[in-house]
């Protein structure tokens, strides 16, 4: 098979593509991981938004989304879209966090996965968010998130 035809499923990469309204309506899409041996891709999110569900006021975010891929890897324009969708959405912290890895875990099936979420303060108060499916695996370098802890202007 071809490269070409191996990617043929995918319908965002390559062609212009709004912003989905709402995370619900983003497509993530997954490609094959030719590769047989463990190892950890991650993805870094420094500038991500989504909007507080009481007032409507932007929360932001630096998330951090580390995985060890089975048979499938993310392809990174829909998960940039599907980030960006939470852009108009009012979800506490917590649950765009877990959200997010829950719906990765779904698409992927990862053999492990993990979200660090380090929120911005709103209210005077720094909240951070982490998730994993299990213990990290062995044998496979895992860096630390290198987030360090919210410290204001101390």
């Amino acid at each position: 098979m071809s490269s070409t035809d191996k990617y043929a499923v995918l319908t965002q990469l390559g062609t212009k593509t709004d912003l989905p309204q709402s995370p619900e309506e983003a497509v993530l899409e997954r490609v094959a991981n030719s590769q047989d041996v463990p190892y950890c891709v991650r993805f870094t999110a420094p500038e991500f938004t989504s909007l507080c569900p009481m007032t409507g006021q932007p929360d932001f975010a630096h998330l951090m989304i580390d995985y060890v891929p089975g048979k499938w890897l993310v392809e990174s324009k829909s998960l940039k879209l599907f980030l960006g969708s939470f852009r108009n959405h009012g979800a506490f912290h917590e649950d765009c966090t877990v959200n997010i890895a829950r719906r990765l875990v779904d698409v992927l099936e990862p053999v492990w996965l993990r979200i660090g979420g380090y929120w911005y303060p709103r209210g005077g108060i720094p909240i951070d968010v982490f998730y994993a499916t299990g213990e990290t695996p062995k044998g496979v370098w895992i860096p630390d998130q290198g987030v360090p802890p919210y410290r204001g202007r101390g």
